[in-house]
C-alpha cells in the first residue's frame, strides 16, 4: 500500500509568524544604536545658560570694582603729589623769607655807608664802616650755613679748588701746595656753590 503525505505539514500553521517577517518586525523594534543616544546632562540646558551669565555678571562686577578701587587710588596719589609739591615750595619759600629777613640789619647799615657824602666823611671811617658791614653779612651767612674756601699752603684738593695757573716749588713737600688764591670759594652746607681759583707750586725736580 503506498503512504499517503501528510499535507498539513507543508502548509505553515495559522498564526505562527513566518521566520523573514518576524526577523524584520524584530529588527524595527530593535533599540537605537548606542551612537546616536545623547548622554543626558546633571543639569538642562537652561540652567547651564543661567549658570554662565551669573558667572559673567559677577565677573563683570568684580571688574567694575576693581577699577573703581584704582581710580580712587590714582586720585589720592594725585593729590598727595600736589600737595607734596606745595608743601616742598611754601617750605623753601619760608626759608628763604628768613635768611633774607636776617640780612636787613646789614642791609640797612650797607645802605648808610653808600649814601654818605664822601665830603664829609673820613676815608678811614668809611672803610672801617663796610669792613663792619661784611662782618655782619657773613655771620649772618655762616649761621645759615655758608663756609669759605680759602685754601691758602693748603694741598690742592681738585673737588673744591680750581687750578688756574702754576709756580714752581721750592722743594718736594710743597708740590700740589696752593700758594695763592685769585678768588675765594664757597660752600653751603656741604654743597660746593663756587671752587676756590688758585695758584698751585709744582716741584719738577
Amino acid at each position: 500500500m503506498k503512504r499517503r503525505e501528510n499535507s498539513e505539514f507543508e502548509q505553515p500553521v495559522d498564526g505562527a509568524p513566518d521566520s523573514d517577517d518576524a526577523f524584520a518586525r524584530g529588527a524595527t523594534n530593535a533599540p537605537e544604536d548606542v551612537g546616536d543616544v545623547v548622554a543626558d546632562s546633571d543639569d538642562p540646558p537652561a540652567a547651564q545658560t543661567g549658570r554662565g551669565d551669573s558667572q559673567i555678571s559677577e565677573l563683570q562686577q568684580r571688574l567694575t570694582d576693581q577699577n573703581d578701587k584704582y581710580l580712587r587710588l590714582a586720585a589720592e596719589y594725585d593729590n598727595y603729589r600736589k600737595r607734596t609739591i606745595r608743601e616742598r615750595s611754601e617750605l623753601t619759600g619760608r626759608a628763604q623769607a628768613d635768611l633774607v629777613k636776617q640780612l636787613l640789619d646789614a642791609l640797612d647799615d650797607l645802605a648808610r655807608f653808600a649814601h654818605v657824602d664822601p665830603a664829609t666823611v673820613d676815608p678811614n671811617t668809611l672803610v672801617q664802616g663796610v669792613a663792619m658791614v661784611e662782618k655782619k653779612f657773613f655771620k649772618t651767612l655762616s649761621g645759615a650755613g655758608l663756609e669759605v674756601v680759602d685754601p691758602v699752603n693748603q694741598s690742592f684738593d681738585p673737588t673744591l679748588h680750581e687750578a688756574v695757573s702754576t709756580e714752581p716749588a721750592l722743594s718736594p713737600e710743597d708740590d700740589h701746595v696752593v700758594s695763592r688764591v685769585y678768588q675765594v670759594g664757597y660752600l653751603f652746607n656741604g654743597q660746593l656753590l663756587r671752587p676756590a681759583r688758585v695758584v698751585v707750586k709744582q716741584w719738577n725736580g
